[in-house]
């Protein structure tokens, strides 16, 4: 049985994940293109996925602070 972790958990999100994607790649410096960017380097997608992942943390708990 091959476990794909690569599936989203909610597919409904898909569209705002690519959008924050490019958010965060600007905010970072990191030019992506539409599409496929397999030529970027390990370094920047770590950064973007590394920010995407701070981020959405930091939101988590803002929002466990403001119930």
């Amino acid at each position: 049985m091959t476990n794909n972790s690569n599936r989203k958990l909610v597919p409904e999100a898909m569209d705002s994940l690519e959008k924050f994607k490019y958010e965060v790649a600007n905010e970072v410096g990191v030019n992506l293109k539409n599409g496929y960017n397999g030529n970027i380097s390990a370094r920047d997608a770590g950064k973007i996925g590394g920010n995407m992942v701070k981020k959405m943390i930091q939101q988590a708990e803002n929002s466990m602070i403001n119930k």
